[in-house]
């Protein structure tokens, strides 16, 4: 293999781990998604999410005094995920809203359909 193979082969392989690891979050067979959210400094990270039915959302809360992530209207909520953990929920045509934190009012995000 020569150098110049070789820069190539590296320079693509780096595209796809790239790729891979900083991706849109949609899978390639367009099936559900998995979406992260951090709860830090009191705020949810990232503040907005485009979703689709199926997708599932997890809250990991990274602060050291408990969260929700509660739909402005109470459709939905995670109830009360405490220091260090997580909840999780699936998305349905329910959840296309705003949302806060029960606990925290001023802690807001939303969730837009793809």
């Amino acid at each position: 293999m020569t150098i110049r193979t070789r820069r190539a082969v590296l320079s693509n392989s780096m595209a796809v781990l790239t790729a891979m690891a900083f991706g849109t979050g949609r899978s390639s067979a367009a099936g559900p998604v998995e979406h992260a959210v951090s709860i830090t400094g009191f705020k949810f990270v990232p503040e907005t999410i485009t979703i689709a039915p199926g997708d599932r959302i997890t809250w990991t809360n990274n602060d050291i005094v408990p969260h929700t992530a509660t739909a402005m209207d109470k459709r939905w909520d995670t109830g009360t995920i405490a220091k260090g953990k997580s909840k999780s929920l699936i998305v349905g045509e329910d959840h296309l809203t705003e949302y806060f934190c029960r606990f925290h009012p001023k802690m807001k995000a939303r969730l837009i359909l793809r």
